[in-house]
């Protein structure tokens, strides 16, 4: 049988890629088709995304990916979560989606709590409280009495925005809905209570659809222009953490999983949503998976650190790839600063080495000095960052998981790899590192009966994509570090 091709058009926070996806026999190859640089435009002052630009690359990717193939079964997008377009009547672009790193939204948990409160709003979303999700950046625009707001009569997150632009079709993906706490995962719908507590506009929310189906055609102006025929857009799991997981290469549900890239989300799969005062306790989410699943996790503020760093010291002249800041940390000496990545004080782009000098001089640690002192902290603490959500996840879970699969672009960092296995005395797996990609075509596979269950996807990438096992060690030293960053917090 030849080979059958599908696209994902996979858009993340640093960077955006088209990978095409052959699946032949008992095989899916990767290839790389397009990859282009993404990240927040500063505009009077506010973060927003340069979507247009991104759509100009999505049609420039579907051209070469035409070109390359002669054709596509079909092709999926998925993006990073919370953020959204606001649509006229007309389905037209009120403005430039803004950054969720954008500063409007400070303060908005507070007030969102004076209206309603935090332990109800998490009864209804079961959704970890941080300032970034759409629902506070709603609440933003209510209270400035945003004119695009009032015009607006359609809100789409990224995803469904460029799939409304392929397609469209106006819809709200299930897995992508889940991330704005605007979603009742117990009720299966809107949270429409929690919408008119805080006053946001019940119009603009669209119909939910489940990951795995057809949403239609791809328009006919966009094929002649992306050089293409006719073909479906499938709705896959339309948030890059849910096609991640997909693509976890696990053979038993009692696993952690790490998808490890500018965020690290940190969970494991459950058949219904947990909503306890302890989950809240623990501030963790319950956000929707592909098969009816749902991924009770954790986000911590992944290689973010890492990311701010090496942008500043390139702006300063100094430019290091990602394996030679890895090399430098190895080198560094061990446990010397510690910081707590989900601090707020790290959440804004900017200046990130200051921050860390700051968060460490506040607290009595040495300041770190050198690159590799800088890149150490950064990754030492997000290993104990992974050790303390493990233990709450298992706590809120009421068993033991067994082993951690790292996946995504963090799983390439053997040092980080390493880390985790001995600040958490687990088993880690790491790869494959085009997850969330992988995810994607898999689900376009089923949509399109190539694949009949999520279990056999897993079983392809297990015979598709190397793994590699990190053993844990070292238990007292890491064991006492945990100790002493609790200490931190």
């Amino acid at each position: 049988m030849a080979a059958e091709h599908y696209l994902a058009i996979d858009l993340g926070a640093e960077s955006g890629r088209l990978i095409l996806g052959s699946l032949e026999g008992e095989r899916l190859s990767l290839e790389e088709i397009h990859r282009f640089p993404n990240g927040p435009v500063r505009i009077h002052g506010h973060l927003h995304w340069d979507v247009l630009r991104m759509w100009s690359e999505i049609l420039h990717g579907l051209r070469l990916a035409g070109r390359k193939t002669g054709g596509l079964a079909s092709l999926g997008v998925d993006t990073w979560g919370v953020d959204f377009g606001l649509l006229d009547d007309a389905g037209n672009l009120l403005g430039n989606p803004y950054h969720y790193r954008d500063n409007r939204t400070d303060g908005m948990l507070e007030t969102a709590f004076e209206r309603l409160s935090r332990q109800e709003i998490y009864r209804q979303t079961g959704i970890q409280f941080m300032q970034i999700n759409s629902l506070y950046q709603l609440l933003a625009m209510r209270l400035e009495n945003s004119p695009e707001l009032d015009c607006a009569s359609t809100l789409l997150t990224m995803p469904d925005l460029f799939n409304f632009w392929l397609t469209g079709r106006k819809a709200s993906e299930f897995t992508i809905a889940t991330t704005t706490q605007c979603y009742n995962p117990v009720a299966a719908d809107w949270a429409w209570d929690v919408l008119d507590a805080l006053d946001i506009p019940q119009r603009l929310f669209q119909p939910l659809v489940q990951p795995g189906i057809v949403l239609a055609n791809l328009r006919s102006d966009v094929a002649r222009e992306g050089e293409l025929a006719s073909l479906p857009v499938v709705a896959v799991g339309s948030h890059d953490t849910a096609s991640a997981v997909a693509a976890v290469p696990a053979e038993s549900g009692r696993i952690v999983f790490i998808s490890s890239g500018t965020w690290s989300l940190v969970g494991s799969e459950t058949t219904r949503p947990v909503i306890s005062e302890q989950s809240l306790s623990f501030n963790f989410t319950n956000e929707g998976g592909i098969g009816g699943s749902f991924r009770f996790l954790k986000n911590i503020s992944g290689l973010w650190l890492v990311q701010e760093c090496r942008r500043a010291w390139a702006a300063a002249g100094q430019e290091y790839s990602y394996a030679d800041l890895t090399r430098l940390a190895a080198e560094a000496p061990s446990f010397r600063s510690l910081v707590d990545p989900n601090s707020a004080v790290f959440l804004s782009p900017g200046e990130m080495p200051g921050r860390i000098r700051g968060y460490c001089k506040e607290r009595g640690q040495p300041v770190p000095e050198t690159v590799g002192e800088f890149v150490r902290c950064a990754l030492e603490s997000l290993a104990l960052a992974y050790r303390k959500a493990i233990a709450q996840l298992e706590q809120a879970l009421g068993y033991t998981l067994e082993a951690v699969h790292i996946v995504g672009g963090g799983s390439q960092n053997r040092l980080l790899n390493q880390f985790t296995a001995d600040a958490t005395g687990k088993l880690v797996i790491a790869g494959p590192v085009e997850a969330t990609a992988i995810g994607n075509l898999l689900t376009q596979a089923m949509a399109l009966g190539r694949l009949s269950s999520l279990a056999e996807a897993r079983q392809l990438v297990r015979r598709s994509f190397p793994l590699e096992v990190f053993e844990p060690g070292q238990r007292e030293v890491w064991e006492e570090a945990y100790r002493r960053w609790l200490k931190l917090q």
